[in-house]
């Protein structure tokens, strides 16, 4: 780390929200209400959230500001205008279609795209990529790098999808991959970057297949950064810059604006195939509405615009990524074992070993997100069994995924150093009384994304 104290932050704060207090007591009346299930827990009832970066974070002054000139207009308002302009100018793409979110733009590009029986590799394939996926009765494929999944492993670009694994799953399955997926960061894997050289090498390879090829971009500017500071060539050029040659390499892109957008709601794909655009538009009016607003208000194609404007600014992202290094920083002092290296958007704890004695089938990583509520008001999400299990065999025993995490993911703008210290030094306290934590058991879930309404016992 070059800095021996916190990041400063980039700004400076001209409005305060209350934080919920709560008592270790209401929380564990709280958590037995709820099912134990965090998402369950109402959102005044937490502390510190860090359940999700997506749609949490602050807006900027001049976001606010571009709310009032939202134009509301049903069809071909000026805010879309200029929101298709904005991403024409970052992604280069000739077709923009709004959604109200990241999951609504996937659904209706695999609609589209996607039969029954049909394979699609990713490097890992985050929860609504693979039930988007999985409810069109097609099989999402994980092909990242080998190396990703060793937690300990110091490497640059541990994102990157492995070009021997797609080249095979190709020959494998011609004819029944309609397209090829890179997520970035990528999410399910501690939030790893994707190098150039990785992206340009599956761009080669899917123009020699003829697979068209998509982002899942809702963190391309913190994937940018990674770039810039870490891949040879790129020190001396601007986010911008490496942003239009990521997506030069690609076919398109689907979008959750409550990342990198900055927002607190929305998302789009974008993308070059006319025939297939027209496709999508019409989708979208079935169930969205209409192409030039996709389910959102004119104000929130405005701040959306907005924010994919502030969001390339090094100044902020540099802030962004210490932010979160800082946290890790503070953790890997106490003892806390983490995913590395450090990923752009979150810390991810290791649960197998933050707590050795609760076996798979009992979700530690589920059970650490219940006792870290319960002892400090802190809520995280589980990135482990519960969410990406996958049932096998008659008796529907659960495969378990190599990796069984918490996820603290930071909300853009909104915590100080302080938030964060104190969310280091509850995870210290909780770390050496792990053993008094238990595993937990399912009552009752429904597939897919049962993390979301799953509820659970203590075992």
């Amino acid at each position: 780390m070059k800095f021996k104290c916190s990041p400063m932050e980039p700004y400076r704060i001209k409005m305060v929200e209350p934080i919920g207090q709560t008592t270790r007591r209401e929380r564990e009346k709280i958590l037995e209400e709820a099912g134990y299930n965090v998402f369950a827990i109402p959102a005044e009832k937490v502390t510190i959230d860090l359940l999700t970066d997506s749609g949490t974070g602050a807006m900027s002054q001049d976001q606010w500001a571009s709310l009032l000139k939202g134009d509301e207009s049903y069809a071909g308002a000026r805010s879309f205008y200029r929101f298709e302009a904005t991403i024409k100018k970052i992604f280069g793409f000739r077709h923009v279609i709004p959604t109200h979110q990241g999951r609504a733009a996937e659904r209706i590009l695999f609609e589209a795209m996607i039969k029954k029986g049909d394979f699609v590799p990713n490097n890992i394939h985050f929860d609504t990529t693979m039930a988007n996926i999985l409810v069109r009765q097609a099989h999402p494929v994980n092909l990242v790098i080998d190396e990703a999944y060793d937690p300990k492993l110091e490497i640059p670009f541990k994102g990157n999808m492995d070009p021997e694994k797609l080249e095979k799953l190709y020959h494998q399955k011609k004819g029944h991959i309609p397209l090829v997926m890179i997520t970035i960061t990528n999410n399910s894997g501690g939030g790893q970057p994707v190098s150039m050289a990785n992206i340009r090498e599956i761009s080669h390879l899917c123009r020699r297949f003829k697979l068209p090829l998509f982002f899942d971009a809702c963190r391309f500017a913190e994937n940018a950064f990674f770039i810039k500071e870490r891949e040879k060539g790129y020190e001396g050029k601007s986010i911008l810059e490496i942003c239009r040659e990521m997506f030069s390499l690609a076919d398109g892109a689907l979008v959750s604006a409550k990342k990198d957008g900055l927002a607190n709601i929305g998302g789009f794909i974008t993308l070059n195939d006319d025939s297939l655009a027209e496709k999508l538009k019409h989708l979208l009016i079935i169930s969205e509405g209409f192409p030039t607003y996709g389910g959102l208000a004119g104000r929130d194609l405005e701040a959306i615009s907005r924010g994919l404007e502030e969001v390339l600014d090094e100044s902020y992202l540099r802030h962004r990524i210490n932010q979160v290094r800082y946290l890790a920083k503070l953790l890997e002092e106490g003892g806390i074992p983490i995913f590395k290296p450090i990923g752009g958007h979150a810390v991810y704890l290791l649960a197998d070993e933050f707590l050795p004695h609760i076996p798979r089938e009992q979700y530690p990583a589920w059970a650490l997100t219940v006792a870290l509520y319960r002892e400090a008001g802190i809520r995280a999400v589980e990135v482990g069994g519960v969410m990406f299990a996958q049932k096998k065999g008659r008796g529907g025993k659960e495969i378990f995924p190599p990796l069984e995490m918490v996820r603290l993911a930071i909300p853009r703008r909104v915590y100080t150093a302080s938030h964060l210290e104190y969310v280091a030094q509850s995870i210290i306290e909780l770390f050496k009384n792990r053993q008094k934590i238990r595993g937990l058991k399912i009552v009752s879930s429904r597939d897919p994304l049962r993390h979301f309404t799953a509820r659970f016992e203590p075992v």
